[in-house]
């Protein structure tokens, strides 16, 4: 009897340890994952994508805890502007980081008035990165268009869009969006893929941007940020 309560007094100890361990993980994970990011030695340009979600930002820290671009949110459809775009397109500039423009292309307007929106709200800029068009499900409308049909209207916002900007469109795509709607092979343009935590293994050429997490935790950002790498 003793030898048995012995045990299961070691038994308890053991559990009440191991469970005492996978708390501190749980607790820990978050700050573990937000502080994470690929070698900066394998990877030298790294950066961020914001929007009015990440709320006011405290640009001018930001340059020292690695980040050297930042792609920032101007529109969506055909007739939203992101209402933190201007404040952020010229803190970013003041801070010294590299800044380009994005457009959220929605699959319920035509490609001339998504191109008109983003043209009204983003200025002309030579030193700016090249603008990036985010093509994705997530958030998107219900209505499906056929894929031929997807390619005239987004042929047609690109064809404006490096038209007023003298720069090719960046294709930010994820999986299944790409595997829906046959983007990168179609479409002969840089891609920043979405995969996070490993490269990505698909699009139909090597990316040139890749969005590592969605995680990312900095001083000067409330909450969670996306974060990327650019070759």
């Amino acid at each position: 009897m003793h030898g048995r309560m012995g045990r299961a007094a070691r038994y308890l100890l053991w559990a009440g340890a191991a469970i005492s361990l996978l708390g501190a993980a749980v607790l820990l994970a978050p700050h573990i994952a937000g502080a994470w990011h690929p070698s900066a030695a394998r990877y030298p340009h790294q950066g961020i994508d914001v929007s009015h979600h990440q709320g006011h930002i405290a640009w001018a820290g930001l340059p020292a805890q690695g980040v050297s671009f930042a792609y920032i949110k101007a529109s969506e459809g055909g007739d939203h502007r992101d209402r933190s775009f201007a404040a952020n397109w010229a803190a970013a500039q003041k801070a010294g980081i590299a800044r380009g423009a994005y457009h959220y292309f929605t699959l319920c307007r035509p490609g001339a008035d998504q191109a008109a929106n983003f043209i009204a709200a983003v200025p002309v800029d030579a030193a700016a990165l090249p603008p990036a068009v985010d093509l994705e499900y997530m958030g998107n409308c219900l209505r499906q268009p056929t894929r031929d049909g997807f390619h005239a209207e987004l042929a047609t916002f690109i064809r404006l869009v490096e038209a007023r900007y003298g720069k090719r469109v960046v294709l930010y795509l994820t999986e299944e969006f790409d595997r829906a709607y046959d983007v990168s092979p179609r479409v002969d343009r840089l891609l920043w893929l979405r995969h996070l935590g490993s490269e990505p293994r698909f699009g139909a050429r090597p990316w040139h941007v890749w969005q590592v997490s969605s995680f990312r935790r900095l001083d000067g950002i409330d909450g969670r940020v996306d974060w990327n790498v650019m070759r």
